[in-house]
């Protein structure tokens, strides 16, 4: 029996007009109400409306990303520190593990945009979760490995499709579904998660693989990725409707069906950005956004700095030093991108990119002097600087697709990295020298520059609709 039922007539407030705004918290608000006299059948009391949480539970789904990308980030910084240690042990050649590496890099990029479409199938959740226990089973697995095919499994194909799963599409993914409001800014603080999580771990596993061994520094990496698992099971959500909240600074919206063939969806998509001029000037202007950062600097900058005489481990601490400067200008640009255009962002970017590297050469000396320290801070400032505008630009031209084409373009990204990481040996091998490398990759960032401007704008309405 209910308590408290009303049998007789009585006046109730009928919604006659409703403004609905989900704000932050997801609250409605109402006005224009009327009283009518109806009868009503027997009911019981109303549950009081829960108070708004004064923090938007999106703010926490973005702590815990960032965590998760912080805690994997341990297996980006472990390759190269495996190389010397291997070859001792192994006597493989540095060539072979390199190929290991290249492997995990070419899997890193190519599996991307599939893991959009797997999150959009079987939620962020499900998807992270597997992802960090395959880069710790393959992690863990090369602790016992005795041959050269067991390190391109494990590391290459295994750590390479947890850590291509773990890539930015995830990061993009989360803003996405989370955040209307503060977009950029978001983006730009999980995009500099990456590099937060190197500076965290690469001198803790460089003075392991010094002091106790590479294997325990492989250990360390597994345990790393599996103690973040938990933390994204319990608190990391697929979509603000699971708990009945609107994104972050926009309208509720139902959470979409999953979508069934991941894989094929992923191809799909691609075939349907590449009939688009957008598609190929973002995937060409990523391509060289790997191939002036990750391909060239994170690759030959210490040995090109050793050739002018600097010892290796002050060459060493700049790069690591760049690693801190981008972690600045990284947030730096997410907040720009939310206040201008992203495609003269991104121009800006590459031009001052271009023109820091013109001068390099001329820089590299035996010891660090000022001018090498400012162009250290300048170029970290800048190093991934173009995430967030090119995040916000697939987002403005391909909607709800917008993951999974940011995976298609990361793609992009690690090919140009890889190419110019391979070339970059070639021309020292050939030229003697790293100068050659620099002044290209210099006019390769004008020309992407260039493309960048060249990207047509759409306009709201059509936004508002892809």
């Amino acid at each position: 029996m209910i308590h408290g039922a009303i049998r007789a007539p009585i006046r109730v407030p009928i919604l006659a007009k409703a403004v609905v705004r989900a704000n932050g918290g997801g609250r409605v608000r109402a006005a224009k109400l009327c009283d009518v006299t109806q009868t009503t059948e027997p009911v019981a009391p109303t549950a009081a409306p829960s108070r708004t949480p004064r923090v938007h539970r999106a703010w926490f789904v973005a702590v815990v990303t960032f965590v998760t990308i912080i805690g994997a980030a341990a297996f980006a910084s472990l390759p190269g520190l495996l190389i010397e240690p291997l070859h001792s042990e192994f006597d493989w050649s540095r060539g072979t593990i390199g190929f290991a590496v290249s492997v995990n890099l070419a899997l890193y990029g190519l599996t991307a945009p599939f893991a959009a479409a797997l999150m959009d199938r079987f939620g962020i959740r499900k998807v992270v979760a597997v992802a960090l226990s395959v880069i710790a089973l393959g992690s863990v697995l090369t602790v016992w490995m005795t041959a050269s095919w067991q390190l391109v499994l494990y590391w290459g194909v295994l750590v390479g499709l947890g850590s291509g799963s773990m890539a930015l599409a995830f990061a993009a993914t989360v803003t996405n579904r989370w955040f209307v409001a503060r977009r950029g800014l978001v983006t730009g603080i999980l995009t500099a998660a990456g590099a937060s999580g190197q500076l965290v771990f690469l001198p803790l596993l460089s003075w392991l693989v010094e002091n106790e061994g590479w294997r325990p520094a492989a250990v360390t990496v597994a345990l790393s990725a599996l103690a973040v698992v938990p933390f994204v099971w319990l608190l990391l959500r697929d979509h603000p409707a699971d708990v009945g909240l609107a994104p972050y600074g926009g309208e509720f919206v139902p959470k979409p069906a999953p979508v069934t063939g991941a894989a094929r969806r992923a191809v799909t998509v691609l075939l349907k950005a590449a009939r688009t001029g957008p598609f190929w000037l973002l995937a060409g202007t990523f391509a060289i956004c790997g191939a002036s950062t990750n391909g060239l600097v994170k690759t030959h900058f210490v040995p090109a700095a050793h050739d002018h005489g600097m010892p290796i481990t002050a060459a060493a601490s700049l790069l690591a030093v760049i690693g801190v400067f981008d972690v600045v200008g990284t947030i730096a640009s997410g907040w720009f991108t939310d206040r201008f255009e992203a495609r003269r962002l991104l121009a800006v970017y590459y031009a001052l990119r271009g023109v820091s590297l013109l001068f390099l050469p001329m820089l590299l000396a035996p010891s660090v002097h000022p001018p090498m320290v400012f162009f250290i801070v300048f170029y970290g400032l800048d190093w991934v600087a173009t995430v967030p505008p090119t995040i916000a630009l697939c987002r403005e031209h391909y909607g709800e697709d917008s993951a999974i084409v940011f995976g298609w373009v990361l793609a992009s990204h690690q090919v140009g990295a890889a190419v110019v990481a391979f070339a970059g040996g070639v021309a020292r091998d050939v030229f003697g020298s790293y100068d050659v490398v620099w002044y290209a990759s210099g006019a390769l960032c004008a020309a992407a520059a260039l493309m960048a401007l060249v990207i047509r704008r759409r306009s709201p309405a059509v936004t508002a609709t892809a």
